[in-house]
């Protein structure tokens, strides 16, 4: 075995010599001139050219249905909580919705712009990286390794360039995580006030992300270097709120609809007969063991907090600059674990930046393997890795639905029911054929809360008992039962109408007979 990797001086030096001191000890810093952020730009615009096509082709999520729906009733002038059930902030909704308006009610156009912004967002954390990162010559290559990192992370992959809100939360974060940064370092109060205005943005897109905004401001408030901190403090917190005046006004309006969307549903009612919801937790929580990205970014990570927090010879405000990504990374971490019930895909809004600390942690194994001057080999190492575990998990995916399924039932619903006939169906359906959901038909999930009637009529839910009745009476023309359940299987459909057709594993039926 060799020598311990900190006694001998030549590692030493390499390792712990972190700052540009002269030109002689290192060359110059790369990172100055144009040329890196060209190569890392056009390295993006790779990436968001791959991303593009994946967003326009395999890329999908039942629950986007929902979330897609909300966007376009919001464009046909209806409010949420009002008006249907959506327990999510409703920011993404409004941004889709005026997308929609830009490019037309289709879910490719909402899909390209997540694309962006899930391109941007790794972008920006690469960018932290080739701009921050003390040692010059790693500062680049250690940038694309962050790029693809988070880029081409699976779970960012397959989740990020769809209708929900991952993708510009992501970029929402990372964000308002680069000008906390710059906020500390400057006098000027506006930098904390826009990191605040994203923080609160993305919270404002999902309640997944709440956790950025305090720990960013409790960072500027311990580490504020110029300028009047009381004011950055206030100014950040008048930036986190005003994202949320839409839902204030709609608070005003009716304040027991919307304190049950964005509060009551999430703590109380979101794992209603979830009865697997306790070991889903625990299966995603040890998931990354059995990943290879995941554990190499959770290893990379532990390495790199432990070098800069006992090895390295950082100043105080670069450490913790990188503490920084670290608390982020934890909190949200934290945060997303005691989602009852929670799911891999959540985690993806953790990957910028632990991929930030894992940098570090490449930096140090690289050069305990005596590679600390040739960044590149390691680096393309790393991506490799990535790219490799992103092609397993697209190849494991690739036979799940897509929306040119989606399109195929929408299309068999839309030719065997009548203009004005009613559909009982899941959100994406609604959406694909343009046809205003049944009211209380707009979230599924709530179907199956046990709400008193008057309570079910005002929030805009249909318990799914009164479905059933609704169909037995023959107010549904057609039905169109995916996934069928024990649910569907109550009230025999097939015993109900005259016709059935399928598509995958989707049963349409429709031309209602009554009981036979």
């Amino acid at each position: 075995m060799g020598p311990p990797l900190y006694n001998a001086p030549l590692h030493k030096a390499k390792i712990s010599n972190m700052q540009d001191s002269t030109p002689a000890q290192q060359p110059a810093d790369p990172s100055h001139s144009s040329s890196p952020w060209l190569r890392l730009s056009a390295l993006a615009a790779l990436l968001f050219a791959g991303l593009l096509l994946y967003s326009q082709t395999l890329a999908f999520a039942w629950d986007e249905g929902f979330h897609l729906l909300a966007a376009q009733l919001i464009k046909a002038g209806k409010r949420p909580y009002l008006d249907f059930c959506f327990p999510q902030t409703p920011l993404n909704a409004y941004l889709n919705a005026g997308w929609m308006k830009l490019f037309g009610e289709s879910w490719r156009p909402v899909h390209a712009l997540a694309a962006f912004w899930v391109v941007a967002g790794a972008l920006l954390a690469a960018g932290f990286v080739l701009k921050r990162f003390p040692v010059s010559r790693w500062r680049l290559a250690g940038a694309c390794a962050v790029l693809l990192a988070v880029g081409m992370n699976s779970q960012v992959v397959l989740f990020g360039p769809i209708g929900q809100a991952y993708g510009l939360c992501l970029f929402l974060s990372v964000a308002a995580f680069r000008l906390a940064v710059c906020s500390v370092e400057r006098r000027g109060p506006q930098w904390a006030a826009a990191a605040g205005l994203l923080a609160g943005a993305a919270a404002a897109s999902s309640l997944l992300t709440a956790a950025v905004a305090p720990v960013l401001l409790l960072w500027i408030a311990i580490h504020n270097r110029a300028g009047a901190r009381w004011l950055k403090i206030a100014l950040f917190l008048i930036g986190a709120g005003i994202p949320f005046l839409p839902v204030l006004l709609l608070f005003l309006e009716s304040p027991k609809p919307v304190l049950f969307n964005i509060i009551q549903y999430q703590t109380v009612y979101r794992h209603t007969k979830w009865e697997g919801a306790t070991g889903q937790d625990i299966s995603v929580l040890t998931s990354w063991i059995d990943s290879a990205q995941g554990l190499t970014l959770v290893l990379l990570s532990g390495v790199g907090t432990w070098f800069i927090a006992r090895k390295s010879d950082w100043d105080r405000a670069q450490r913790s600059e990188f503490y920084l990504a670290g608390w982020l990374a934890l909190g949200l971490g934290a945060e997303l674990a005691t989602a009852h019930p929670t799911f891999e895909r959540y985690f993806l809004l953790v990957i910028p930046f632990a991929a930030i600390l894992a940098m570090a942690g490449l930096y140090v194994a690289a050069t305990r393997l005596g590679l600390g001057d040739r960044p590149f080999a390691p680096s393309m190492f790393l991506i490799v890795l990535v790219a490799l575990g992103l092609g397993k998990a697209i190849l494991e995916d690739f036979d799940s639905y897509c929306w040119k399924d989606c399109e195929k039932i929408a299309q068999q619903v839309q030719k065997n029911t009548p203009p004005g006939g009613a559909v009982w169906a899941d959100e994406l359906f609604y959406f694909l054929t343009r046809r205003p959901p049944p009211d209380g038909m707009e979230f599924s999930y709530a179907h199956d809360l046990d709400l008193p009637p008057a309570l079910s009529a005002e929030f805009h839910i249909l318990p799914v008992k009164k479905i059933h009745d609704r169909v037995r009476a023959g107010l549904y023309h057609t039905v169109a039962a995916c996934y069928e359940s024990d649910e569907t299987d109550k009230i025999s459909l097939p015993e109900l109408f005259r016709h059935k057709t399928e598509v995958r594993d989707c049963s349409i039926y429709w031309d209602f007979a009554g009981k036979r």
